[in-house]
């Protein structure tokens, strides 16, 4: 009998996983569900797979090959899983390279997520784990108009105001170059007729078409009982928005990927990995250091090194996924080929550091929830916390820059990076920096068997974040080296999120699973 499942699993044979999930998508098996599911893998037969990395990529990998029915070990090097998605707790020790070992020292229910912090929507594969795996989750809140942007002179304004008076004049401007005819040429009248009515609702214009301010941007007096009626401030002048170098983040949340709300597991995002491995019939080996990678003849040979007792021990197996980071990787003893060892040399990874502290919610009292201030310069931002509202305390995150300006700063010493952020913060909430207790600091590029936070595929030329990745290194490490298949969040088109390793995981191990069925034919 030809069920869905075999169906579904000769044309994973035949055709690699775009074709199964096209296929899925005609069957209404794969459509835009939340919980998004991994097309049905050819079964493993008993052959073993060591996987290098228990970072998301590295955790989707085991955890779907075991269901396959391959013989997984999952090596790491750390002593916890979940790679960047790093949760600091009370007592957490913050090491890294070339500096003292910070300890964080948070109340009971304050954390930081060092690493990936928010769930866009559409990333369903994150998601689809979170429901198979029982994680709960709670609205993260990305953006909010009660926060401010701040200029390099310490101006600032809020979110709301910038948003709505900018608003205001673009549709002033615009109704009045329609009046005196001067886009004639442009538009139908018929289209003008429709479009100055739409463009005195969009800035809240008054009838005459000028823009004098608007209850959206807030008001000077809210309205109470009686005849206490509400009064509106007005509008800021076109030039005081426009001399704020943070103006273009009031676009923020316009981007798919910084929707206005996301999700973020409850009690940190380390939740999804502790998940994935209860989930696992081998957790994750931790603390095991990977010091050597050789190809046998029936398959691969990985030494690691217990960092508990310095004992050194050999794994066997059919085949490996590696998903060590590049910048990493390179410094392994490996027989891969000469073009795969230039390529993987050939991967710079970027900057990125984040400050937190513990502090009473003071920000609340100015009516932020969650969202975020932008202030420019080496921070970057100001980032409230979603979880635990109105609670006394919580986690602020005063600093997430990246790029050459994070490089930069993260050469200064650790105390001195803590007191800039502090200053930022008391610049744009006076009084408030000494309330700002207990500070991390995270510098990405200095972290352990991370050395960065996702690649630099820039090659000096400006790009953005979420703009194409293909180059000759790239395309290198998406073919296997032998029978090690690498996976990674830098081998997908979004490097900076964890859904870029789960695409990444699921690419790679379905190429791996049609080989190895290829080579290891039923009986």
């Amino acid at each position: 009998m030809i069920t869905r499942r075999n169906l579904l699993t000769r044309l994973g044979l035949l055709g690699g996983l775009g074709v199964t999930v096209n296929a899925m998508q005609l069957l209404g098996l794969n459509g835009a569900a939340r919980a998004a599911e991994l097309p049905p893998l050819p079964p493993g037969r008993g052959l073993h797979v060591v996987v290098l990395g228990a970072g998301i990529t590295g955790l989707v990998a085991a955890y779907e090959l075991e269901q396959a029915g391959y013989r997984v070990t999952l090596l790491e090097a750390r002593d916890r899983v979940g790679g960047r998605a790093w949760t600091i707790r009370d007592g957490d020790r913050i090491e890294m390279v070339g500096e003292a070992t910070q300890t964080a020292k948070f109340s009971d229910g304050i954390y930081m997520n060092a690493g990936p912090a928010r769930i866009p929507s559409f990333h369903t594969g994150l998601l689809g784990y979170c429901d198979k795996f029982g994680v709960p989750l709670e609205v993260e809140v990305n953006s909010s108009r009660s926060a401010f942007i701040m200029g390099k002179d310490g101006t600032k304004i809020r979110q709301r105001v910038a948003v709505n008076d900018m608003r205001g004049h673009i549709a002033e401007l615009l109704a009045k170059a329609l009046n005196q005819g001067s886009l004639d040429q442009a538009i139908s009248p018929a289209d003008k007729a429709r479009l100055l009515p739409f463009l005195r609702m969009y800035g809240d214009l008054a009838a005459d078409g000028s823009f004098k301010g608007s209850e959206r941007s807030g008001m000077t007096a809210f309205p109470g009982a009686g005849v206490t009626f509400a009064a509106n401030g007005t509008a800021l002048p076109l030039e005081q928005l426009l001399a704020n170098e943070q103006l273009p983040m009031t676009l923020f949340d316009d981007a798919l990927y910084m929707q206005a709300t996301m999700v973020e597991p409850v009690g940190g995002m380390d939740r999804i990995h502790a998940g994935f491995d209860r989930n696992l019939r081998a957790p994750a080996i931790r603390g095991a250091e990977v010091t050597r990678i050789r190809h046998s003849a029936k398959g691969v040979d990985v030494v690691w090194r217990d960092k508990r007792s310095g004992a050194v021990r050999t794994v066997a197996a059919d085949y490996m996924v590696c998903t060590i980071p590049f910048a990493v990787l390179k410094d392994i003893d490996a027989d891969f080929a000469p073009a795969t060892k230039r390529a993987i040399a050939g991967i710079r990874y970027d900057y990125s550091n984040k400050i937190a502290f513990e502090a009473p919610r003071f920000w609340e009292k100015e009516q932020i929830y969650g969202g975020i201030s932008f202030v420019g310069g080496p921070t970057s931002l100001v980032w409230y916390p979603s979880a635990g509202l109105h609670t006394a305390r919580g986690m602020l995150l005063a600093c997430y820059g990246s790029g050459p300006d994070a490089a930069v700063f993260e050469k200064r010493p650790l105390p001195e990076q803590i007191e800039f952020a502090r200053g930022v913060v008391e610049r744009l909430h006076p009084g408030h920096g000494s309330d700002l207790v207990n500070g991390i600091v995270v510098n990405w590029h200095k972290v352990p068997y991370s050395l960065g936070p996702w690649p630099d595929f820039s090659d000096g030329k400006a790009r953005g974040f979420e703009d194409p990745i293909d180059t000759p290194d790239f395309r290198r490490l998406l073919d296997p080296d032998g029978r090690v298949y690498f996976a990674s969040a830098a081998l997908s088109q979004t490097p900076g999120w964890q859904e870029g390793g789960i695409a990444s995981a699921r690419t790679q191990i379905a190429k791996l699973a049609a080989r190895a069925a290829a080579e290891h034919p039923a009986a």
